[in-house]
This record gives C-alpha cells, sequence and structure tokens, in this order.
C-alpha cells in the first residue's frame, strides 16, 4: 500500500553544507499490517515521516501511497496522524479541539458529534471536555492528540511515539487498542524508541541509522532467526560442565552467567547437553528483547 523507492532527502540550509537526511530508503507496508519505524535520534525518521505525509518532498526517489503520491493522497482521503510533539492552541478546550480536528479530517456534519464523543469515551476524555488544553496533565494531552488521530476512519495512519507521556495503565490500554484499529485496507505506522512496544505492536521494523535502512525485522519470527542473541542463565550444578558447554559464557553472579548463541537452537542444544549432565537449569532469558538484539547489531554508537 505505501511504498518507497530509492528514496532521499538533503537539506540545504543557506550559507552552510548540504545535509543528507535521508539516503535511498527503499521498503514497503502492506495493507493490513502494524509497521514499526525505530532509530535514535538524528537516523532520519521525523524526515521520512514528513515526506509520507505529503509535507516534504523527496530530493530523489519516489513515494507512493496507495497508487498516488503522498500529496494528492492525503488531499483526496487524509491520513490519521499523532505527531512526536503535541502542539495544540492552549486555549481551545478539549472537545472543542476535537470538533476543530473533526472538521479538518472531514468528517461529515451528521456524524461529527457521534464520531467526536465515541473518541472522548474511548480515551476517557469526557470530564475533561471543558477544561483548556493548558489546564490537561502531559499524559491527558497526548490522550486527546491520539483521540484526534483516530477521528477520520483513515486508510491509513502514522503514529509518532504515541505512548509518549502516557503513565503504565494508559500505555497497556494503547497496546490493547492498536490490534483492534486493524483493518484489511489500512495501513498502520508506528514510530518509536521503546523497542519492547514495537516488538509487541508490530509485524514487521525497519531500523533507520543516519539515514539509511539498516535492516528490516519480522518481530513474529524475530526469537526464531539465526542471530547472535545474548541469554542469562541461572543455574545449580557444575561450573566445568557449563563453562565446557558454553566456553565463553560470562559470569554474571553465584549460578549465574551470559551467553552467546546462534538463536534458539542453539540455546536449545546446549541446555539440553548440561541437564543430560546433571545441571539444574533455573532459568534461561533473553539479555535483551530479539528486536533490541539486532538494533544493537546494526546501529553504530559512534559520532
Amino acid at each position: 500500500m505505501i511504498e518507497l523507492a530509492g528514496v532521499g532527502r538533503t537539506y540545504s540550509p543557506l550559507g552552510g553544507r548540504p545535509l543528507r537526511a535521508v539516503d535511498d530508503m527503499t521498503f514497503t507496508v502492506r495493507a493490513g499490517e502494524v509497521f514499526g519505524i525505530a532509530g535514535p535520534n538524528g537516523a532520519g525518521k521525523s524526515t521520512m515521516i514528513s515526506m509520507l505525509l505529503g509535507f516534504l518532498p523527496p530530493s530523489e526517489g519516489r513515494i507512493m501511497v496507495d497508487g498516488r503520491a503522498p500529496r494528492e493522497f492525503v488531499e483526496r482521503e487524509g491520513i490519521g496522524y499523532l505527531s512526536e510533539l503535541i502542539d495544540i492552541n492552549p486555549r481551545w478546550r478539549a472537545r472543542e479541539t476535537m470538533v476543530r480536528f473533526a472538521t479538518l479530517a472531514g468528517v461529515p456534519a451528521a456524524e461529527l458529534d457521534a464520531r467526536v464523543d465515541a473518541q472522548m469515551r474511548a480515551m476517557a476524555l469526557d470530564e475533561h471536555a471543558r477544561k483548556r488544553v493548558k489546564e490537561l496533565s502531559k499524559g491527558t494531552r497526548q490522550r486527546l492528540a491520539l483521540a484526534q488521530a483516530l477521528l477520520g476512519e483513515t486508510r491509513v495512519l502514522i503514529l509518532d511515539e504515541p505512548t509518549h507521556g502516557l503513565d503504565p495503565l494508559w500505555t497497556q490500554r494503547f497496546r490493547e487498542l492498536l490490534p483492534t484499529l486493524r483493518r484489511p485496507d489500512r495501513a498502520i505506522i508506528v514510530a518509536s524508541h521503546n523497542l519492547d512496544e514495537l516488538e509487541r505492536l508490530a509485524d514487521r521494523v525497519a531500523i533507520v541509522d543516519r539515514g539509511r535502512l539498516q535492516r528490516i525485522v519480522a518481530t513474529r519470527g524475530a526469537v526464531s532467526e539465526t542471530v547472535v542473541t545474548r541469554y542469562r542463565i541461572a543455574y545449580r550444578g557444575a561450573d566445568d560442565a557449563l563453562r565446557e558447554v558454553f566456553p565463553d559464557a560470562a559470569p554474571l553472579g553465584p549460578g549465574e552467567v551470559e551467553v552467546r548463541v546462534a538463536g534458539l537452537e542453539a540455546l536449545n542444544r546446549g541446555l539440553a547437553t548440561l541437564i543430560g549432565r546433571g545441571v539444574l537449569i533455573v532459568a534461561a532469558s533473553p539479555s535483551y528483547s530479539a528486536l533490541e538484539e539486532q538494533f544493537r547489531q546494526v546501529v553504530r554508537s559512534d559520532p
């Protein structure tokens, strides 16, 4: 449904050196899926989202949304969008804000009140309806911004840091809400620094760094992929047996080590050997999630 082919974007500040924000970005987002975007600060995520929304044209390459250029698609159908930084007129009241955004989203007048009230209820904003935006807490403003993004029943949703500012309860509620937003004809893009959240919610995650696509991870199968992964193992038994099976094991404390293995099959073979030698395995868990491990492998930390 969404296609980026060789997309690049260069900024040319007056009197300054050209800045390459996005370089040769190529991937597709299928209808019906939740697609994650992860990357460190300055990776090019914001520029990429601005191009997907039609705010910026690419310097080269092509972006198509359901066969149209992004600006044309937005003008015809609209895109539900939650920005990372929420900037709503602080003098507006909460329900007034929703009405304004519903009007801009093209919600028919006959449906406007019902649609606004439904989203206000869904985000528990009823009691705040008459409050001005400046009177709302950070988390409540985030819920208001998320509610407006869902007003238009659009076929494309782009949510940038959707749980930023939410408390643990509402973070969990968002995680429960997102699967209900899936439709066979809808593409959902979630950009987040929270890798655990993306691994829970997304079907695939694009890892970007310094303007380039580094890897696309299919999160549903990430754990079983043959990648070098670190696991913490707590055990009771002979230390020499453990060192023989996992020679590079790093001690973390009495009866606990960290090992590096090439996927679950290698881990299970090693654990089976240890159990066969009488070692008791108390616990085995990833030191990092599968997505986090792959993120660490491809994102450079040098400046």
